[in-house]
């Protein structure tokens, strides 16, 4: 499987992140919504997983610095 370089797992880590801060603070905007999802979509297509949350593990694994016996990703 092809995995997206740090540099851009990072960003993506940090916008999902930052969009989920807006979410929490304005549910009602359908803007922020929809990127969130397509930034969601995204990182599960480049880490090769089907949800969010395994998606973030696998992209913060994948990170300069992460430490390879790290038991928050389970392959």
């Amino acid at each position: 499987m092809l995995l997206a370089h740090p540099a851009v797992l990072r960003d993506l880590i940090e916008q999902y992140e930052a969009l989920a801060a807006l979410h929490a603070a304005d549910a009602e905007s359908d803007q922020v919504r929809q990127r969130m999802q397509d930034v969601a979509y995204t990182l599960c297509v480049s880490t090769g997983t089907q949800d969010v949350d395994a998606a973030l593990i696998a992209a913060r694994h994948h990170l300069p610095g992460a430490r390879p016996e790290d038991d928050s990703f389970v392959s």
